[in-house]
């Protein structure tokens, strides 16, 4: 071997360990830990705290974690438990927007009436309750927003994907799915009871005949 071939491997060698270097100082950079001091600051902390007014977007152990996604659900709970004790009162608009949120989120299991055969259920997802079981319209608004919120069974947590009001329009346009499906005949329009009482009764099922 050459002494030329010999001095380009060695300046080869050399530049690999440069570029090893390199990337090692990407990987390792000089930066604070939580909780480390800094002699930046007045309050030798190297931590800063937050503008006042800003809200927190993740907290708890997790925050620090993946962006802050796994701690936002830490928040999501928090405000969910706040939601809780004031659900809103039911007007148009909060049916429309729980119309919306319920087509969006609960529509493909819970199917538009909400009796839980969905789409993906008639592709064999597992079949949630019906909504029209005596059970769950018996059961409180609480409930429902609980559920939406924690998650139950095989359905997971949508305290991420669905805020605490969203939450509480879905409650009420369930209840208002369960009304469409047992509206007492008192509660409806006086021309609708009429047209009701008015259509012919329907004919008993044929019977195949006895052998």
């Amino acid at each position: 071997m050459t002494a030329r071939a010999l001095a380009f491997g060695a300046l080869l060698l050399f530049g690999l360990a440069g570029c090893e270097r390199t990337m090692r100082d990407m990987y390792e950079q000089p930066r604070y830990g939580p909780g480390e001091g800094s002699p930046l600051f007045p309050d030798g902390r190297a931590a800063r705290p937050p503008p006042p007014g800003s809200v927190a977007n993740a907290s708890g152990d997790l925050a620090a974690t993946s962006s802050g996604r796994h701690g936002q659900a830490e928040v999501a709970l928090r405000e969910s438990a706040y939601a809780a004790s004031a659900p809103p009162p039911v007007t148009r608009t909060l049916l429309q927007r729980g119309q919306e949120r319920y087509s969006i989120y609960c529509l493909p299991c819970h199917s538009p009436v909400g009796d839980g055969d969905g789409p993906i259920v008639r592709r064999g997802f597992p079949r949630p309750p019906s909504y029209h079981e005596q059970r769950l319209r018996e059961a409180p608004d609480r409930y429902f927003f609980d559920v939406i919120t924690h998650g139950r069974g095989i359905m997971y947590s949508y305290a991420d994907r669905v805020a605490p009001e969203d939450r509480w329009a879905i409650v009420a346009y369930i209840r208002a799915l369960q009304l469409s499906q047992h509206a007492p005949l008192a509660a409806l329009p006086p021309a609708l009871q009429e047209k009701l009482a008015a259509m012919p009764a329907e004919p008993p099922a044929n019977k195949e005949p006895a052998r």
